[in-house]
């Protein structure tokens, strides 16, 4: 199948320059184009798309706050965005994953790396940019704890009683950075079984995407930043 890509970017010449590199692919298209957030959640919307690569900085309604918006909206379950940032490391990357991004990428990312990202985030994986490290998000995290909802905490703590043994145990993998290769050959099993745990994690905890997971594993207190 086709993945069908939303642009948002308030720099007409870089949103050119996405879509030629995107539409050079057999199995993925540009659906449209969107100059700052409140047109890439419409056009979220109205394409049906798959994946909104979206810049976090943009005039009137901010990569943040669409991505809130996308999120929060049923219909749009199926739509994973992609944060794009000027620098690797960005305050706002854990903002971005707590308004339901599946991951970030540099905007000095190679193509491959670009076209990569696409393809993971449409597959609903978590996505870190190829230079960040696999502690990334637990560091971010840990920085911004304090702004944690502590409502939010214990719902999540609430649901994770919902949990098996193993389902459990899969998520602190998977909050540690793993992949389902990495977690199978761990826990003895096969990837297809580790991935059947995931969704059951996902569906039971209201988890979007793996991204969530992470970030519910951590606010949960089930996992605990390790700090460098």
């Amino acid at each position: 199948m086709t993945i069908r890509v939303v642009l948002a970017d308030d720099q007409a010449l870089l949103r050119s320059a996405f879509r030629v590199l995107v539409d050079s692919e057999p199995d993925m298209e540009v659906v449209g184009e969107a100059a700052d957030g409140a047109q890439a959640v419409a056009l979220a919307r109205s394409t049906r798309a798959d994946v909104v690569l979206m810049d976090i900085r943009m005039p009137g309604t901010d990569g943040l706050a669409a991505t809130r918006l996308i999120s929060a909206d049923p219909d749009l379950a199926g739509v994973h965005v992609v944060m794009l940032t000027t620098f690797e490391v960005d305050e706002y990357v854990v903002q971005s994953l707590r308004a339901g991004a599946s991951g970030f990428l540099g905007k000095g990312a190679e193509p491959d790396e670009l076209l990569n990202a696409i393809r993971i985030a449409a597959a609903g994986e978590a996505l870190l940019s190829p230079a960040a490290t696999k502690g990334l998000i637990a560091t971010f995290l840990a920085q911004g704890g304090a702004e944690a909802d502590s409502e939010d905490a214990a719902a999540y703590s609430e649901r994770l009683r919902a949990l098996t043994v193993r389902e459990r145990e899969v998520l602190v993998l998977v909050a540690g950075g793993h992949s389902n290769d990495e977690i199978a050959e761990r826990l003895a099993v096969s990837p297809l079984t580790v991935k059947t745990h995931v969704n059951r994690a996902m569906a039971k905890l209201g988890a979007r995407d793996r991204a969530q997971l992470v970030v519910i594993a951590y606010e949960s207190g089930l996992v605990r930043p390790r700090v460098e």
